[in-house]
């Protein structure tokens, strides 16, 4: 067994992976767990009472948290003309047209986020079939399809994340990093918990947020109680 599994192993036998914890307690088991010997994100993955099935029920956003990912943000952006240079100026990465359409068919996607000015879709849409499945392709009900290039450029920075419900009913989305002050952690959950509960569909019936679970890249699962969320959001 290698270092780092035995490392692993250690932190996977050091909790019951059962018990419902506080968000500050499940954050700070998280944080312990990161035992690699590189910055592990903090993942969190919450099971929402909707069927994705049914358009309605879609449960899809984007929240700048108030810490940011503890990353650099490389940001792709679809645009010409004045718009083209206002990307640049925000401090976009890449900007272009059909020459990254034409980049991304040729199996590029070094970068972390996507934004697209409305009449560059239709080349946008050449793509579709990459992007999407990586969850990079502009939505206007995410703010990524847009004339306000500029903010949406420093937003994403920021360290905007974007979230979708799966198939499973789940949404997958980091808050930071295990460096990060437990305090920033709590932060940064806080506002993602806070926009997806804005999110809502007025469909879905009876309990929304069903279960919470945080962790590192690559330690366990440590799984917050959803009663004391439902509590502080009251």
């Amino acid at each position: 067994m290698t270092g780092t599994s035995k490392r692993m192993a250690k932190a996977y036998g050091a909790f019951d992976r059962y018990a419902l914890h506080t968000v500050e307690e499940a954050i700070s088991q998280a944080k312990a767990n990161a035992v690699a010997k590189f910055d592990e994100t903090i993942d969190v993955a919450i099971r929402l009472g909707v069927n994705p099935k049914h358009a309605d029920q879609m449960v899809r956003g984007a929240v700048v948290l108030p810490h940011g990912l503890g990353k650099t943000v490389r940001v792709l952006v679809f645009a010409s003309g004045d718009k083209e240079k206002e990307a640049l100026d925000a401090g976009a990465d890449f900007v272009g047209g059909e020459d990254m359409v034409e980049k991304i068919k040729n199996g590029w996607t070094d970068f972390d986020a996507c934004i697209a000015i409305p009449s560059m879709m239709a080349q946008v849409g050449k793509v579709g079939r990459i992007l999407g499945p990586r969850g990079l392709m502009p939505n206007p009900k995410t703010g990524t399809v847009t004339m306000d290039v500029a903010s949406t450029v420093r937003d994403a920075k920021a360290g905007k994340v974007q979230y979708r419900v799966e198939k499973a009913g789940i949404v997958h989305a980091p808050i930071g990093k295990a460096s990060f002050d437990a305090a920033k952690l709590v932060d940064n959950f806080t506002a993602l918990i806070a926009d997806i509960n804005k999110a809502k569909p007025s469909t879905s019936k009876g309990t929304y947020i069903r279960s919470v679970t945080v962790s590192s890249t690559m330690g366990p699962g440590v799984r917050i109680d959803p009663v004391l969320l439902k509590e502080k959001k009251e």
